[in-house]
């Protein structure tokens, strides 16, 4: 064989190998999404699993505080691996979409299941479960129409008998943010101070600490997620089942010309700089769906995004309800309002 035909046999080889190789790598280098999350739960995992499952694309999460997943995306800028990036609270969401760490998507699958009240308006970010900030309270020594209202926890009937965690925490910002939103800055500086006024300890610890100090008798009433006295309800430990025996859930304003019960989201949005877009937008797009809203009230006991999605007879046990009209994105536009307000009235 002479050395031209060698080398021409070479080449053909070559372009071969490339042509039966080169596609399958690059179909194996973007079988995964990865995945920056603020959220901590099982549910999660399951919803990444069924998705795994239906697309072959494998779900990588890395979990953190969102402060650490906000500065960790800005100090990585366009290297950052965050293809989708996952967390709860409106608030949160905003200071992303804030700091240009989102891209607009939008596909047909996600505006038919969102609504557009849980949407951003320029489609940065997607919820896709609701989580309703309710009063619990101890049975026996305070009755339904005490805390018909949140208003109520600022009245003197509560003095010394409310427990409360930090007024950092993202889920307080983003309530006082929706008093602001409706009723103004004063008011809701009047609401906070007369909550604090009535604390019966320094705010500590999560919402779990509260129902668990309600039960121990240490406080009459708190603020908390509807899910967190459900894992109590339906835990195998018998001791958290005793407390949530002690205590009932109320979900307030819900009267005529009242406001509604102050609803929040968990949401993701693709990233700015996703280096596997169609893949994080396949994982976004799955998140809505009726398979996942499914796992997510049934593991997590979280609220679907839609009315049309079947409740868990548990989420169906604690009644309907009606929610306040705000803007989902003034969770976020009033936060540091917010801060500043519990900051003046010594809720910290």
């Amino acid at each position: 064989m002479s050395g031209l035909s060698r080398r021409l046999l070479i080449a053909a080889a070559c372009a071969a190998l490339a042509a039966s190789c080169a596609p399958q790598a690059a179909e194996e280098s973007a079988a995964f999404v990865n995945v920056y999350s603020a959220r901590h739960y099982d549910a999660d995992r399951a919803v990444y699993d069924a998705f795994t499952r239906s697309t072959g694309i494998e779900v990588r999460v890395l979990p953190a505080p969102p402060d650490q997943l906000i500065e960790r995306m800005r100090v990585e800028g366009d290297q950052t691996e965050a293809d989708l990036i996952v967390t709860a609270d409106a608030g949160n969401l905003w200071r992303m979409q804030e700091a240009g760490l989102l891209q607009r998507v939008t596909t047909p699958a996600l505006e038919a299941a969102v609504p557009d009240r849980l949407k951003d308006d320029q489609r940065l970010w997607w919820a896709f479960t609701r989580r309703a900030r309710v009063i619990a309270y101890a049975k026996g020594a305070v009755l339904p129409q005490d805390v018909a209202s949140f208003d109520a926890l600022a009245l003197p009937r509560f003095r010394g008998q409310v427990c409360a965690r930090s007024s950092t925490n993202m889920y307080n910002l983003s309530m006082l943010a929706s008093r602001i939103e409706r009723q103004g800055a004063d008011a809701a500086r009047a609401w906070a101070q007369g909550v604090r006024a009535n604390l019966a300890r320094d705010p500590q610890g999560g919402d779990m600490d509260q129902l668990r100090a309600i039960a121990a008798g240490e406080c009459q009433v708190a603020i908390t997620n509807h899910y967190y006295y459900l894992r109590l309800a339906q835990s195998e430990d018998p001791a958290e089942r005793a407390v949530a025996d002690r205590i009932a859930l109320a979900f307030p304003d819900q009267g005529e010309g009242q406001a509604g019960a102050h609803v929040n989201i968990s949401g993701a949005g693709v990233t700015a700089h996703a280096q596997r877009r169609d893949n994080a937008v396949r994982l976004l797009e799955f998140l809505v769906s009726p398979e996942a809203q499914e796992i997510f009230a049934a593991d997590n006991s979280e609220f679907p995004i839609s009315d049309a999605t079947p409740l868990t007879p548990a989420l169906q046990a604690l009644g309907t309800f009606r929610e306040e009209a705000v803007p989902i994105s003034a969770l976020g536009r009033h936060q540091v309002e917010a801060a500043r307000i519990y900051e003046e009235v010594g809720w910290r």
